[in-house]
């Protein structure tokens, strides 16, 4: 007879499998990192990224690709990014994020609310994502995926990631800084116009970078 402990039912509740699942979504991301740059069109650039999409071939949206060289090491670049306090304290975008589950050092459930955008014209929304960290070549992978758990909280619109994720990797003659490549394909959900929503994800990405050489300055 086996026997399951509470803990260990929540777990699989939450996700049945989440190792298949993280593996999944690390293929599914070096797929994206192999795209041809023709397949790309330029949505947004500034003088710390540049952002190109393409149709998502996971819903009716655009899949967003932003790159950029940030100045400092891979493992501290990755450590503000994925899911922790360092997130918090500089991503002007999320307004809280909880550990609902940890499955093992790299890997947990984190659910997150971000801010209203365009003068409120995307109202705030909340998300409950997988998200996974693993090596890539001489770099990291942290990478995300939307989960359909629990409850929406009150004054928020449930939005869904399809498979997102950053490839930091350390550049070849400067070490000490890092190639930092996202993408992005976020479901927003409710009555939006489309332009808003492209609008809106083009800057968002654009500002992102901004924010994470600010906050690894100080």
């Amino acid at each position: 007879k086996s026997y399951i402990s509470i803990q260990e039912k929540k777990r699989m509740e939450i996700l049945p499998n989440a190792s298949l699942l993280a593996s999944k979504l690390k293929n599914t991301l070096i797929q994206y990192y192999s795209i041809e740059d023709c397949e790309w069109r330029i949505a947004k650039k500034t003088k710390d990224a540049t952002v190109w999409r393409k149709p998502s071939e996971e819903f009716s949206g655009y899949l967003y690709k932003a790159q950029g060289v940030v100045e400092d090491i891979t493992n501290r670049v990755v450590d503000h990014i994925r899911p922790g306090p360092d997130r918090l304290d500089w991503d002007s975008l999320m307004t809280t994020m909880d550990i609902v589950e940890k499955f093992e050092e790299n890997c947990c459930v984190m659910r997150y609310t971000t801010a209203g955008q365009l003068w409120n014209i995307i109202s705030p929304r909340e998300f409950v994502d997988l998200s996974y960290t693993t090596q890539y070549e001489e770099g990291l992978l942290t990478c995300g995926l939307s989960l359909d758990y629990g409850e929406t909280r009150p004054n928020f619109v449930r939005g869904f990631n399809h498979p997102c994720g950053w490839f930091c990797v350390p550049l070849k003659d400067r070490p000490d800084q890092s190639l930092l490549t996202g993408f992005i394909q976020t479901e927003l959900r409710g009555m939006l116009p489309q332009s808003a929503v492209d609008t809106a994800m083009a800057s968002t990405l654009a500002n992102f970078y901004a924010d994470l050489r600010k906050a690894l300055k100080t």
